[in-house]
């Protein structure tokens, strides 16, 4: 019978122990890049919006002795109906004006104002670029910690393109999306109440023309 002694049962559990370590991560130690499963490194596909919903506010309001003031009836005046859409303090409205692309609509969205609601449809005519305003001192919206060597914040310029046959106001909306949240519809997870706080929303092919649609409806 083969005897073993007690120093190469010792030795031969060490060795066992060893592989198991070797083969193993141990907690709290570092994966290395190759060892992530790779489902961790899958990137996350984001819905491809085609249409936006853009807050502005109709009615003057003062910040830093500015005013503010923005509705539908000023971007008609502006050269060839057509204005750069600054301001925007966000990251997530602002990464959603980078997704923009030329020739997309969006509502224009009357905020801040007695009956908000949605007044008309504008385009855009240019795709984000550097907002300006982040550096300008006397701006409402100057960012002290964006540098023009790394701006933080872009704009979009768009364009009238027509107002609605009837304004859409917002109670109207926020019953339709309750009504859809409980019963199903286009509007459930609309953005204009899921991520309110938002001054730059997206939307689904099917929220816009549903949305669009609402203009055709008799009250």
């Amino acid at each position: 019978m083969l005897q073993v002694s007690v120093g190469q049962r010792l030795t031969h559990s060490t060795k066992l122990f060893a592989s198991f370590l070797h083969s193993k991560t141990m907690p709290g130690t570092k994966r290395k890049r190759n060892d992530i499963p790779a489902a961790v490194d899958k990137k996350v596909e984001r819905p491809d919006y085609q249409a936006w919903l853009m807050k502005s506010e109709p009615e003057s309001r003062f910040e830093n002795g500015v005013d503010v003031k923005f509705g539908i009836e000023d971007l008609k005046l502006e050269p060839e109906q057509t204005a750069f859409w600054d301001g925007v303090r966000n990251y997530q409205a602002r990464n959603y004006m980078m997704s923009m692309k030329i020739g997309q609509k969006a509502f224009f969205y009357h905020s801040n104002t007695k009956i908000p609601g949605i007044a008309g449809i504008v385009e855009i005519v240019k795709e984000s670029y550097v907002d300006h305003t982040q550096f300008d001192k006397k701006d409402p919206h100057y960012d002290p910690k964006s540098s023009k060597d790394n701006p933080k914040w872009k704009m979009v310029d768009v364009k009238f393109v027509r107002d609605l046959k009837r304004y859409i106001p917002l109670p109207e909306l926020k019953a339709l999306h309750q009504e859809h949240k409980s019963k199903g519809g286009p509007l459930a997870k609309v953005a204009l109440f899921t991520s309110a706080r938002l001054s730059v929303q997206p939307l689904t092919d099917e929220e816009f023309k549903y949305i669009l649609s609402l203009e055709d409806k008799k009250i």
